[in-house]
């Protein structure tokens, strides 16, 4: 009896460590071949987006820095487009970060427990809204707001802007309320005993406990700002020309690619700018995400 009961533990340890192998062997393919797909996209932006530069010949001076946007002409521009993205980015996420982030806290910590569970799924359901819906009910009802309030056409920033403020909302509000709901109770505990008051003890302890929650909700906010296609491109006006206000009507690098990608023939200049604005997009959204993680690393 003894013989055959060692015998079935060393099959079962047996058999537990073939299914920890395979595992592991799993995730460890997973994660490999994530690397490679993300490695094989960049080279493939990185190659393509510089053949405007190697093959074409333009000046990197030029493409970075002329509002002239005419590839007909060999002067393909794309500050008009570099300041339309970065600016309808950053105000959105100036704007919806900062409200994304009270309505979690408030969500977290504030709220009764029957108007959370009323307001959960509503804003699951805004997450899953396809972006043409959010520029489509931009396009009928703010951009007509805007032109009644402003006498403008409508069109420009400032519509581009509130729209990807309001798309950004669900995933920075969801988010922010699960990196405070992580925070240990002791803290909130530890807070509250030594006479801190409710509002203290969110502002000076559950805040900066949570702050790499919060940059994550940031971060992701503006990943999903600065590529917005289609909604942007149904409100911004799509004109290439240097913005002089928020009511101004001007253009962004996605709403660029997607208009003139259909046009554009294969090794032709065009296709190539194109390409490179599409390289340019990638780096600077690497370089804002970067930006917040080391802004947020400075205040932890």
């Amino acid at each position: 009896m003894a013989v055959t009961a060692a015998s079935g533990i060393r099959a079962v340890a047996s058999r537990a460590h073939r299914q920890e192998f395979v595992a592991k062997l799993l995730l460890r393919s997973a994660s490999i071949f994530v690397v490679v797909a993300m490695g094989a996209l960049l080279l493939y932006l990185a190659t393509e987006g510089t053949k405007l530069f190697t093959v074409d010949h333009v000046s990197p001076f030029q493409f970075l820095f002329s509002p002239v946007f005419d590839p007909d002409g060999r002067k393909p521009g794309s500050l008009v487009f570099i300041i339309g993205s970065l600016s309808i980015t950053l105000f959105a996420i100036v704007i919806g970060g900062p409200f994304g982030i009270a309505v979690g806290v408030f969500l977290a910590e504030l709220a009764p427990r029957r108007f959370v569970n009323m307001m959960k799924p509503a804003i699951e359901v805004l997450v899953g809204i396809p972006s043409v819906v959010y520029g489509w009910i931009g396009l009928t009802l703010l951009v007509p707001l805007i032109r009644t309030l402003t006498g403008s056409n409508g069109f420009g920033l400032m519509a581009a802007a509130i729209v990807l403020s309001v798309m950004i909302l669900p995933t920075v509000i969801t988010l922010s309320e699960d990196a405070l709901k992580a925070v240990p109770d002791a803290l909130r505990e530890g807070s509250l005993a030594m006479g801190a008051t409710r509002w203290q003890t969110i502002w000076r302890v559950l805040i900066p406990a949570a702050g790499s929650g919060l940059g994550v909700a940031v971060i992701l906010g503006i990943a999903r700002a600065i590529g917005e296609t289609l909604a942007v491109q149904l409100v911004i006006g799509n004109a290439s020309v240097l913005p002089t206000g928020l009511l101004s009507a001007t253009a962004a690098l996605p709403t660029e690619i997607v208009i003139d990608m259909a046009g554009a023939q294969q090794g032709s200049l065009l296709e190539h700018a194109l390409f490179s604005m599409a390289f340019l997009l990638l780096l600077i959204a690497m370089l804002l995400i970067l930006a917040v993680r080391f802004v947020m690393r400075r205040r932890t």
